[in-house]
């Protein structure tokens, strides 16, 4: 049957089968055109390290606060 709270859910199996936990495969699978191709979004090295901090901030990145542009690029990408 399938979980209501997951927007994608042929996305959160698939990643489920790569060995994503259960916590990661539903946030990636419920975020907004989780289902679309990407490249639309410009790359982290054109965004404002505030725009970096806020969206670190909304994917729970710890120390965050205390991170430069590159850390935060580094931490986004490997989170």
């Amino acid at each position: 049957m399938p979980n209501p709270r997951i927007k994608n859910e042929e996305q959160y199996e698939a990643l489920r089968d790569k060995g994503y936990s259960k916590e990661k495969s539903a946030r990636i699978a419920n975020t907004p055109d989780s289902g679309k191709k990407g490249g639309e979004a410009s790359p982290y090295e054109e965004w404002t390290k505030d725009k970096l901090y806020d969206k670190a901030k909304m994917v729970g990145i710890e120390g965050r606060s205390t991170m430069t542009k590159d850390e935060l690029i580094h931490a986004l990408r490997n989170h």
